[in-house]
């Protein structure tokens, strides 16, 4: 065991702003299914979105016996630089001691954490799919076996905790997804079980992604402002902080496509944020430029169909197409993801079966879909 890789990550993006934007005295509980075997671990712990300071109080680290239940016999607690709790800066990110603590390939742990003071829970994504659910339960439940099912309610909301890492063996690695709220839902799930339903298995998947998120663009209100960061300020920082990658699987600008709507509709929503056809390519470069210069080979993925969204125009669908066009010739190994979700009565929309009901996401069994055709081009 001499390689750090991440088995799990989120991305750190920013919480919806309610008024109880601020918890007390809860414990948060996560559990990870490992991809492979470890003997060391450490948690990456993010603030960057966060616009006070926070602290985690007791963080434990323990394998699961079921999604509420942990072995307490062989739990472990997580220090930081040989404390029991840390302050995490507004802005910051911070990693915890490495813990000595074994891991089974496909080993399920959890990791409780719990915040005694009044904390703004602010730095945060929301995630769903198989494997991407958390809880959260009144008081200090970091060293209960069970969580409370009267005091306890499920999650999918990732507060602070961005990666997990493990010491493992040298032929292991992950891959990044990277993108919006179609890369926050299901599909890197659906994708990371494949993997490990492979009895060769050597990758794990690691999700970073918040839903609403541009290429070219963020909100400065707080009507929008949970629909995260523009890409320059995000892209680097979350594929840098991933142990053990040495892919990038990129697919994101449909919001920055169907957002722009007019001020007279939506103040917060001119025009002048639709990008240009070389602009939105400019953006994507930079991603493609920058994840190489860390050493990550690129897969892009093409923009998914959006007839019969709330905004859809031909002027948008010129430009998604546009972009697909750009996508399968740029020179990236592409996955055409549009492609296999398309219909063939009508290419501007989802094939039966495969839209959500939005006509922007689309179905779970699409989501399975993608995750195949992503698992094919990866282990081409």
């Amino acid at each position: 065991m001499s390689k750090w890789v991440t088995v799990w990550g989120n991305a750190a993006s920013v919480s919806e702003h309610r008024p109880e934007t601020y918890a007390k005295d809860i414990t948060l509980r996560y559990p990870v299914k490992c991809a492979f075997a470890g003997n060391k671990i450490r948690l990456h712990f993010s603030n960057f979105c966060g616009t006070e300071d926070i602290t985690l109080n007791q963080v434990t680290i323990a394998p699961a016996v079921s999604d509420r239940e942990i072995n307490l016999k062989d739990a472990a607690l997580v220090t930081f630089s040989g404390k029991e709790s840390v302050k995490i800066k507004a802005g910051q990110e911070i990693f915890s001691d490495e813990i000595d603590f074994r891991v089974k390939p496909l080993g399920k742990v959890s990791v409780s954490i719990y915040l005694k003071d009044f904390t703004l829970m602010r730095s945060s994504v929301v995630v769903t799919g198989p494997l991407s659910s958390g809880f959260y339960s009144l008081g200090n439940c970091a060293l209960k076996s069970v969580l409370p099912l009267e005091k306890t309610r499920t999650t999918n909301v990732f507060y602070f905790l961005t990666g997990v890492d493990l010491l493992t063996d040298d032929k292991n690695r992950c891959v990044i997804c990277y993108g919006d709220s179609i890369t926050s839902q299901s599909w890197p799930d659906y994708l990371s079980m494949l993997c490990m339903d492979d009895p060769y298995n050597k990758t794990a998947i690691v999700r970073r992604a918040a839903s609403g998120t541009r290429v070219l663009r963020e909100y400065d209100c707080i009507t929008y402002e949970s629909y995260g960061l523009s890409g320059k300020h995000r892209f680097e920082r979350e594929i840098s902080s991933v142990s053990g990658a040495d892919t990038v699987v990129i697919q994101q600008g449909i919001n920055d496509i169907i957002h722009p709507v007019g001020t007279e509709i939506n103040p917060f929503r001119p025009m002048s944020d639709l990008p240009t056809l070389e602009e939105l390519e400019g953006g994507l470069k930079y991603y493609f430029d920058t994840a190489e210069k860390h050493g990550l080979k690129v897969f892009c993925g093409t923009l998914l169909p959006i007839k019969g969204w709330r905004t859809y125009a031909p002027f948008r669908e010129e430009l998604k197409n546009g972009i697909n066009d750009w996508l399968k010739n740029c020179g990236k190994d592409c996955i055409d993801f549009e492609s296999a979700l398309r219909s063939e009565k009508d290419g501007a929309a989802f094939k039966e079966g495969y839209d959500s009901g939005d006509h922007l996401h689309p179905s779970e069994e699409a989501y399975k879909h993608m995750a195949r055709l992503a698992f094919e081009e990866l282990n081409k």
